[in-house]
């Protein structure tokens, strides 16, 4: 996974609201945290592949956080983008769409749907969970890589005579199996150790705040916009 402030090159961190992104390379996806003014620049600025764009998270109604996503919108239209799109906003952003579109007479070439934002889990996907915590008028988030199972090792499969099959699966979960001879097999003889998943904050204020330190001591990073 990659982590990557989008707009780092072109604003530095003059500006109090930038863009964040998830690369996920092995699900070709990003994810996108605020959409700020010029981020379809940013995104071929930096060679990003803007057609890889899944999600876009908004935190808050405010221009800072939502100056650039009409615009984004629609350069995804004009390169020719077909695949659907997941917005996560707060309920008003849908009359915001509305507005922008019919100012701009244009509608959209792909499916585009808005998921309302509230306390909780808002995605589960690739082994990656977001959560997020409403506020005082916005909504912070905190990402959760799931723990990832260790490289298997074909070459003591095969010393120990088992046949390619879902057996390989299970015994890289660590379930463990008992031959009819009485043989025990470990999973966690044939697998390396597992990696640790991460948790990282991306937060909106930097004023401390009880109830957000108790979520930001327990974290590897924590981001802020």
């Amino acid at each position: 996974m990659i982590l990557r402030y989008l707009d780092f090159h072109s604003y530095g961190f003059r500006k109090k609201n930038v863009s964040f992104l998830i690369k996920l390379p092995i699900a070709k996806d990003t994810w996108l945290f605020n959409c700020t003014e010029g981020s379809q620049f940013n995104f071929l600025n930096q060679d990003l592949k803007i057609n890889n764009l899944s999600k876009i998270i908004i935190p808050d109604l405010h221009i800072n956080s939502l100056s650039g996503l009409l615009g984004l919108l629609s350069t995804l239209n004009l390169v020719g983008r077909i695949k659907s799109l997941h917005i996560y906003a707060p309920i008003e952003i849908k009359y915001y769409l509305d507005l922008g579109k019919k100012y701009s007479r244009t509608n959209f070439s792909y499916v585009l749907y808005i998921h309302v934002l509230r306390t909780g889990l808002i995605v589960n996907q690739y082994g990656y969970r977001i959560y997020a915590l409403k506020l005082s008028g916005y909504y912070e988030f905190l990402v959760v890589q799931s723990e990832q199972y260790g490289t298997f090792s074909l070459e003591k499969a095969k010393a120990n005579n088992l046949l390619p099959g879902p057996i390989y699966g299970r015994l890289k979960k660590g379930c463990t199996f008992m031959t009819p001879d009485g043989y025990v097999l470990n999973g966690c003889d044939f697998t390396s150790s597992n990696y640790l998943g991460f948790q990282i904050s991306c937060v909106f204020s930097s004023f401390y705040r009880k109830r957000l330190f108790n979520v930001l001591n327990k974290n590897n990073a924590t981001l802020f916009f």
